[in-house]
């Protein structure tokens, strides 16, 4: 994990940090709990929280909302994890990133307050953005998970003005449960009574236990299929809630699934009282970086030649599953994946709908990343689905074998968010 710029004030705090707790994930909300009354509370201090959780799209559907609200004239602090290519991606305070100064200056004091107390890295770094953002004027505070919901270092939010379950799928099933059902309950955590949760797409299973914690705890859901609808009509967005029809532009990011957590972005804004103008503005003003990005610029651009390069974080088989349908609404043209992925994921999984629509794989591991799958096991597992598959001993090699194949061909690089923060900073 590349805490922030290499050498850097905040770096080397950063790699204190992850020495406090022998275990990066240990779920619990005890430590948190006691950190957070040693700094006197911030989370009580906090702007209107809309808190997202979900397995997939919780990071585009909170850019999108985070567009949205802007164009609207709000401030909007957003909590994301885990950062790509500097720890700062993950505080934005009234628009933008935290800078390095307020970082290790917030760091530090969270460091002196936690004394020599086990914390794990998550939940020290989500309470020092807890500190930032209460200490910030702002309108709105959107909230990722880092993982799940229940007892996610994030929620800690008593009564946040409104929820939000992107779609769920299997994944993270050492921590979360084997099933979509228990994955559901662990996210479904973040319901809180009274508050309104707006729930995206879902499995038949997901959606029944989101639905009968919802009834549980009085929480009022604005669902998919029931409250409000979402399609692709040509090259356009059609929403529809209570409140009337929307005729949007397409998403401004790229792939079919956008439009759903653009309808889950846009059920909530509407939820919130926003007028068309943000609503049009959370779908063709929203950027998110490693989301079906192409790139255009940078070395790595330069080793691909005439390829197309693309980037993508996704790392699950929904995410594959999501991949392959963007691929195929892609103008035809030969597919090379550039692939490394971690050794805890389904890496066969997220590969075979892949398969439908590339024809080979080159895999690499990922640089500083412990928990690194050995690259010729990516290939092995990418042979077993059916793809020609080899491995290089780095990103830039990957590439240029890649793009040496006729015709050019169009270059993806996926399986890790941390292989994708490695490519961002090897691009510049």
């Amino acid at each position: 994990m590349t805490a922030s710029t290499p050498g850097s004030r905040t770096d080397a705090i950063l790699a204190r940090m992850l020495a406090l707790h022998p275990k990066l994930i240990d779920l619990t909300l005890d430590r948190v709990h006691r950190l957070l009354a040693a700094l006197g509370h911030p989370e009580r201090r906090l702007p209107p929280v809309i808190h997202l959780a979900g397995t997939n799209g919780k990071g585009s559907t909170q850019a999108m909302l985070r567009a949205g609200l802007e164009a609207a004239g709000a401030r909007v602090h957003a909590y994301t994890s885990p950062h790509l290519a500097r720890f700062h991606e993950r505080i934005r305070l009234a628009g933008a990133l935290i800078g390095e100064d307020r970082l290790a200056a917030i760091l530090d004091r969270c460091l002196e307050a936690n004394g020599d107390e086990p914390i794990t890295y998550f939940e020290i770094t989500t309470v020092a953005a807890f500190l930032a953002f209460a200490e910030t004027p702002a309108d709105w505070l959107l909230l990722e998970t880092g993982l799940g919901g229940r007892l996610d270092a994030t929620n800690v939010i008593e009564r946040p003005r409104l929820t939000v379950i992107t779609p769920i799928s299997i994944d993270h099933t050492r921590f979360l449960g084997e099933t979509v059902a228990e994955i559901a309950g662990e996210k479904a955590g973040i319901l809180k009574p009274g508050v309104p949760c707006v729930v995206a797409r879902q499995p038949e299973a997901a959606m029944e236990v989101i639905e009968a914690r919802a009834a549980r705890l009085g929480a009022p859901l604005i669902a998919c299929g029931q409250h409000w609808h979402v399609s692709r009509e040509g090259d356009r967005l059609v929403f529809q809630d209570k409140t009337g029809l929307l005729d949007l532009p397409r998403p401004n990011l790229i792939g079919a699934h956008q439009f759903d957590n653009a309808g889950a972005a846009l059920a909530a804004l509407r939820a919130l009282g926003a007028d068309e103008a943000a609503c049009e503005a959370a779908v063709s003003r929203a950027h998110w970086p490693a989301r079906m990005q192409r790139l255009r610029h940078g070395p790595l651009v330069e080793a691909a030649g005439d390829s197309e390069l693309w980037l993508d974080g996704g790392h699950n088989p929904a995410a594959g599953e999501a991949l392959a349908e963007v691929l195929a609404d892609l103008p035809a043209r030969p597919t090379v994946l550039v692939c490394g992925m971690l050794a805890t994921k389904d890496v066969e999984g997220f590969l075979r709908p892949l398969a439908r629509e590339a024809g080979a794989l080159i895999a690499v591991g990922i640089t500083d990343e412990p928990a690194t799958l050995p690259a010729s096991e990516t290939a092995r597992f990418a042979r077993e689905v059916g793809l020609e598959a080899e491995t290089a001993p780095d990103l830039g090699a990957a590439i240029r074998r890649a793009a040496d194949r006729d015709p050019a061909p169009r270059i993806l690089i996926c399986g890790s968010l941390y292989l994708a923060g490695q490519v961002l900073r090897e691009n510049g």
